[in-house]
């Protein structure tokens, strides 16, 4: 009988996150949830039954090897799915270095992070990094610097870890979501003083999908990057 597959999630506590952990308990895979604290941690524990959690708080990534190394890791890894992040808009003639700390620690040297420490275990069983990352990693726009830079750094990290791992099995998957019904839209969208209408916007189950069929692609195959927009 072949092994449950295992998937390490971080931002599996709401939108895009949410949608894929819900997605992938329900078929029977093994979940390990990173949380930011105990507390998340137990909370996102009691939404899915059986699944395994860490903590590490991506605003600190300085942290994050001593916090795992206290705490039991898995043998091998089939995914490492990037999720969580962070956004806040501002132009640039107002961006004080905070915001930028907190937005590249978050989005982007967090994930590099976590990145290196699970390489071993993704190795072991040619498994596959994806990162979510944004229309933003594509483009930037008036207020967006911050969190695009950070978007922009994740792209050329996930495009040189494919060409590092290529030759170890690993496949790496930059998917670029467009705007997608979540807290952090409606976050966005008080930022810039609109009116936020989730039907406007991707339902993060469709994101989710796109996630899946990234994963479940047959080893004669690897999806680089995919890019989902509103249909509607």
């Amino acid at each position: 009988m072949s092994r449950m597959a295992t998937h390490l999630i971080t931002g599996a506590g709401s939108g895009i996150g949410a949608a894929v952990a819900r997605r992938l308990h329900a078929r029977g895979d093994e979940l390990i949830l990173l949380a930011r604290d105990a507390g998340r941690a137990k909370e996102l524990a009691s939404h899915y039954e059986g699944a395994r959690t860490l903590v590490a708080d991506l605003a600190d990534p300085d942290r994050i090897s001593k916090s795992l190394g206290m705490q039991p890791m898995p043998e091998h890894l089939d995914s490492l799915l990037h999720i969580a992040g962070i956004l806040d808009l501002g132009p640039i003639a107002e961006l004080r270095p905070k915001t930028w700390h907190q937005q590249l620690n978050a989005n982007l040297i967090s994930p590099a992070e976590l990145t290196r420490l699970f390489l071993p275990h993704l190795r072991a069983a040619r498994g596959q990094v994806v990162f979510v990352n944004s229309g933003a990693g594509l483009n930037a726009h008036a207020q967006w610097g911050a969190y695009a830079a950070s978007k922009h750094g994740l792209k050329a990290l996930a495009d040189s870890l494919r060409h590092e791992e290529h030759g170890n099995g690993v496949r790496v998957t930059s998917v670029y979501p467009g705007r997608t019904a979540s807290p952090m839209q409606a976050k966005v969208h008080s930022q810039e003083g609109k009116e936020y209408d989730a039907s406007h916007w991707i339902d993060p189950e469709s994101v989710a999908t796109t996630i899946l069929m990234a994963i479940d692609l047959p080893r004669d195959a690897e999806i680089n990057d995919v890019t989902v927009r509103p249909g509607r």
